[in-house]
């Protein structure tokens, strides 16, 4: 792997070498012979660290992440902390929840939602399709986002109590099938970054929410391409990727 030790962290790679600390054996993605790079997990020939820039935002996000989803490179939830300066992460505990993130959920500078679907909700929280960040009285908008797979991400939501009591963020089915339709996939269970993209479009911010689109077009694509997942005669080049990104993030600036 490429020794990046000296460069910036953000939270979720912090919590990625918490995590692998605690582990006894390497854990076996996918792909697990390709050599990575140590901060975004891609492939070293698609390493996308250099092209990584700060946007500027007035929200911030909480993932709480499901026991191994940090350790996977397939994991989009950390394109999120590359981008959102004010992004935090914890791993998830049924029992035992983090105080420092239950400290940050209670901390009078942010004014939480959780973003889930609406049709798993099982209490009586609000539920809401955009955030009116000038009602905020300002406080920041602290999105809550449960970083895993669906059934383990009801699990979560279902088992911890302290997310019952905050407003929910939910898209409508037909909001995620026209968002994915835009994107040419058929699989409306989308990633959390996409879902992220939609959640800082719904808080006010399109043009941020665009560049983290097309951070994460980038991340698939070097993905794919790491693994060769793409057919050479089909390829569309990375630089286009990597350029829609600069452009989108040019846009927002």
């Amino acid at each position: 792997m490429t020794d990046k030790s000296n460069a910036p962290q953000h939270a979720v790679h912090q919590l990625y070498l918490y995590r692998k600390s605690l582990s006894t054996k390497p854990f076996g993605a996918r792909g697990k012979k390709l050599v990575r790079c140590d901060l975004c997990l891609l492939g070293e020939q698609f390493c996308t660290c250099a092209l990584r820039q700060l946007l500027t935002s007035t929200v911030s996000f909480l993932l709480v992440m499901y026991n191994d989803e940090v350790l996977k490179p397939t994991n989009s939830g950390r394109l999120i902390a590359d981008l959102i300066p004010d992004t935090h992460a914890f791993l998830w505990d049924r029992t035992s929840p983090p105080q420092a993130m239950l400290a940050l959920l209670d901390n009078p500078i942010y004014q939480p939602y959780l973003i889930f679907p609406q049709q798993y909700i099982e209490s009586h929280q609000p539920v809401i399709n955009h955030v009116a960040t000038q009602q905020l009285a300002g406080k920041r908008p602290l999105l809550v986002m449960l970083d895993g797979s669906w059934r383990e991400a009801i699990k979560m939501y279902r088992k911890s109590t302290y997310l019952h009591s905050m407003p929910v963020l939910s898209f409508s089915p037909e909001i995620l099938a026209t968002y994915a339709l835009r994107k040419g996939s058929h699989d409306f269970q989308l990633g959390t970054a996409e879902v992220a993209a939609l959640a800082l479009e719904a808080a006010g911010e399109p043009l941020n929410g665009a560049v983290l689109q097309k951070w994460f077009d980038l991340f698939v694509e070097s993905s794919l391409l790491g693994r060769n997942r793409r057919a050479k005669d089909t390829l569309t080049p990375i630089s286009d990727y990597q350029q829609q990104y600069l452009d989108a993030v040019n846009a927002a600036k």
